[in-house]
């Protein structure tokens, strides 16, 4: 797998498969053949479908299951009836009009006109602007390949040569399929070196739950000194309205340094909000036709090799998906994020275990305004890997913001 741009205005992504130079001569078993040239029995012959389904479903891998494939046609038969996968996408192909002035004119199309709407329509109108790009790769990225010479057969291949394939192409003929994970080959927002952005998002047909994990700075503790009383400081009320954002806390202790509002910090929390909804809403319009050709399918994980964002469908949501219609955002291969109701945590100096120090560490808990019930404790902190659910267990016994999102 190979990616030459990740940001290229149209793409496709790949898995290269090499397949032998005649797959129609496959054996009927998977046979060993002695020094002397003798045929020998392959002592996998004796072990019954069953078991090698499960050492199969062990090697999740669906380019060594593709290497497995040719093996036999016992192998190619049994391959196919896993229902564990795991797809690692490692390429991009641009197309050669990805730099027209047409797919210039048609990105700038996507980007919603905020005009007199205050701080939040500026604000939205440059993270649109700055990540639509890359949202258009992801719109090919689990696409089937309009190429008439395609192969859809993870191993039919006329000659000795590597053939390129999309995800959706090469689990076609997996029909088992219960448990899927899908790595992308990097995350769709760009950080700065030293910052920290993570999100998990969980969707059925919509949004029904994001959290997001972020930090200005993440850097070993002995790189900082221990903080003083001062840089534990936090306001505890978050009551400004910006157009489409507003916040509200009955308390009036303390506060956030006025610096928060002057610096840019504030402007930087409601771009990670708003970005990483864009991205986890893409990634989600885009397994429509994986969800739709497999019907068995109980668990769907759809990650990124940076670990920046993980887009989770369980069993109940992906039936929600084949029985709900995705409502699109407008002319944008994404699904329409609904309105919003946000809890954010906030505290400026967090040490973790292992000497992982966060400044600037800000939890994030989002659900869409008509769910009467909110995310619990454990299912937020559970969002993140070690050590970042130990940060957000404990940003979430600090104060909590509320805010509101309108949809977008």
């Amino acid at each position: 797998m190979v990616m030459p741009s990740a940001f290229s205005s149209r793409s496709d992504l790949i898995i290269s498969i090499k397949t032998p130079s005649n797959a129609s001569d496959l054996g009927t078993s998977s046979s060993v053949w002695s020094e002397d040239g003798a045929l020998m029995t392959d002592l996998f012959d004796r072990l019954p479908d069953s078991i090698l389904l499960v050492v199969f479903n062990k090697i999740g891998d669906v380019k060594a299951l593709g290497r497995c494939c040719v093996v036999s046609r016992r192998f190619h038969s049994l391959v196919l009836q896993v229902d564990n996968v795991v797809v690692r996408v490692d390429c991009v192909i641009s197309d050669s009009d990805s730099h027209s002035p047409s797919a210039s004119s048609s990105s700038s199309t996507r980007i919603p006109s905020n005009k007199g709407r205050g701080v939040l329509g500026q604000l939205a109108h440059l993270v649109l602007g700055g990540i639509v790009r890359p949202l258009q790769v992801l719109s090919q990225i689990l696409a089937p390949r309009n190429s008439s010479n395609a192969t859809t057969d993870l191993s039919c291949s006329s000659s000795s040569e590597v053939s390129h394939h999309s995800p959706t192409q090469v689990l076609k003929n997996f029909k088992e399929i219960r448990r899927l994970r899908i790595d992308l080959p990097s995350g769709e927002l760009g950080v700065e070196d030293g910052v920290l952005l993570k999100w998990t998002a969980d969707f059925g047909s919509t949004l029904h739950s994001c959290v997001i994990l972020g930090a200005s700075t993440i850097m070993s503790s002995s790189a900082v000194a221990t903080p003083s009383a001062s840089t534990i400081s936090v306001k505890n009320n978050l009551t400004e309205d910006i157009d489409g954002l507003s916040g509200d806390d009955s308390s009036n202790n303390d506060s956030i340094p006025e610096t928060f509002y002057t610096n840019g910090s504030l402007k930087l929390r409601v771009v990670w909000t708003i970005s990483s909804l864009i991205a986890a809403s893409a990634r989600h319009y885009l397994l429509q036709p994986i969800i739709a050709d497999h019907d068995t399918l109980e668990k769907l994980d759809l990650t990124d090799a940076d670990g920046q964002g993980v887009l989770r469908m369980n069993k109940e949501q992906l039936g929600e998906l084949r029985v709900k219609p995705v409502s699109a955002s407008g002319s944008s291969h994404r699904t329409l994020v609904p309105a919003l109701n946000m809890r954010l945590w906030y505290a400026p100096h967090l040490e973790l275990p292992g000497g992982v120090v966060l400044k600037g560490a800000t939890l994030v808990a989002i659900q869409p305004s008509d769910n009467t019930s909110s995310l619990d404790e454990e299912c937020i902190s559970r969002a993140f890997e070690e050590p970042y659910g130990t940060a957000a267990r404990i940003l979430l016994k600090r104060r909590t913001y509320c805010l509101e999102m309108n949809s977008f």
